[in-house]
């Protein structure tokens, strides 16, 4: 039976009492902000990750079941540069609760597909898209790019060009793939808002 609340401001602010009381250790963070509805942000890091969503799943009061998507943010001006965000969602309860942990470019995450099966094709994602490494994840290879692709489309010093071009050759009657010759000098990052001096 799902809970209807009229005020979800003060049943997520419950909810985040609860949280606080029951697993305080696990959390390094915790933010209420707004969506369409509100939704609680809470902020782990690797050691207590798998510990945290284990709870949320199997609380009998949560029952966070749904592992909704994983994704990652890169930040290269922050000293750990990428944010891994794990969306999961109660149906009994009818809400949802954000997990984000941070981590560099070598330092390991641990998989969580032992615990939500779904996590196996979104952790492979997201190595295959930022290189962010999942230990003791069952089978972490490319998904989504080529077999032989270089680097990780979607860091933010990746080039927009990509390292090598594709076509089609009509005389050889098969796809070719060549080196890229364009010259890219290296990027540097303004992460000044040309609106803030807009009056």
């Amino acid at each position: 039976m799902s809970i209807q609340l009229q005020n979800k401001n003060l049943f997520n602010s419950n909810l985040l009492n609860y949280l606080l009381k029951v697993i305080p250790g696990c959390l390094q963070q915790h933010i209420v902000f707004k969506l369409k509805d509100n939704a609680i942000t809470l902020t782990t890091n690797n050691s207590n990750l798998l510990l945290l969503l284990n709870f949320l799943k199997n609380n009998y009061f949560l029952q966070f079941k749904s592992l909704i998507s994983i994704t990652a943010v890169d930040y290269p001006d922050k000293k750990d540069r990428f944010e891994v965000n794990y969306f999961l969602l109660s149906y009994k309860l009818n809400t949802r609760i954000i997990v984000k942990i941070s981590t560099n470019d070598v330092t390991p995450i641990k998989s969580i597909s032992s615990v939500f099966s779904s996590a196996n094709w979104y952790e492979r994602e997201v190595w295959d898209l930022f290189g962010i490494f999942f230990s003791g994840h069952p089978d972490l290879r490319r998904i989504l790019t080529d077999y032989g692709f270089e680097g990780f489309p979607f860091r933010k010093d990746f080039p927009q060009t990509g390292f090598v071009e594709v076509r089609y050759d009509d005389q050889k009657k098969h796809v070719l793939y060549e080196p890229l010759e364009i010259t890219q000098e290296f990027r540097s990052f303004d992460f000044i808002s040309p609106w803030t001096n807009i009056k």
